[in-house]
């Protein structure tokens, strides 16, 4: 009896080819990539826990088995695709070459022009909404926002490391209302009103 599935391919791509329609099978590098892509996505929409291997396999257009390969666990998806979109060591340099009057307000905009490119806000989603459900999610951000942020803000400033927390805090808030929860009309101001609200609050944390 002849079989309906497709041959697998050496990369494990079985379940690829149907999807993607005849011609070249993606290379290594390239299905690794729409692995981590469909994972960010699946991440930011459900969080840690409702984002299956499975899921992300059929998203991807793969054989579960080819993420395994390629990472190990879920786990391990999380942690390559989890990767901040934005470098710190670039980041935060930025923020605190401001005038010290102006640290509210330059940390305001930069805060939300990252999250304006809807590439960057993804992964950073994901992590919010998985770190809010699993308490590993919750640990990696964690050991990302002390080690990778408040560190590093911290030997660059003489302002204190609760009061950095407290303006993350501020900043955090305000994106999970308008970003996540999307409340209006916060969800629907303009970059310049939003930062005309909060600077003042943050130039109290760090003034």
């Amino acid at each position: 009896m002849t079989s309906t599935r497709g041959n697998p391919g050496t990369d494990g791509t079985d379940g690829a080819r149907g999807a993607r329609g005849p011609g070249r099978r993606p290379g290594r590098t390239e299905t690794r990539e729409a692995i981590l892509a469909a994972a960010r996505e699946l991440f930011a929409e459900k969080g840690y826990d409702g984002a299956s291997l499975r899921a992300i396999a059929r998203s991807a257009a793969v054989d579960p088995a080819l993420v395994h390969h390629f990472f190990g666990s879920k786990e391990g998806v999380f942690i390559e695709a989890m990767r901040f979109p934005v470098d710190p060591a670039v980041l935060l340099p930025r923020i605190m070459a401001a005038p010290r009057e102006r640290l509210g307000e330059t940390m305001a905009r930069t805060f939300l022009g990252v999250w304006q490119d809807p590439d960057r806000r993804a992964p950073i989603l994901a992590m919010l909404r998985s770190a809010m459900t699993n308490e590993r999610a919750a640990a990696l951000m964690r050991e990302f926002l002390t080690s990778a942020l408040f560190a590093r803000a911290g030997a660059a400033t003489d302002v204190p490391r609760l009061r950095l927390q407290a303006a993350a805090g501020q900043m955090i808030g305000l994106v999970i209302l308008r970003y996540v929860l999307r409340v209006e009309p916060l969800a629907s101001a303009s970059e310049d009103e939003m930062v005309e609200l909060v600077a003042p609050v943050l130039q109290n944390y760090l003034g």
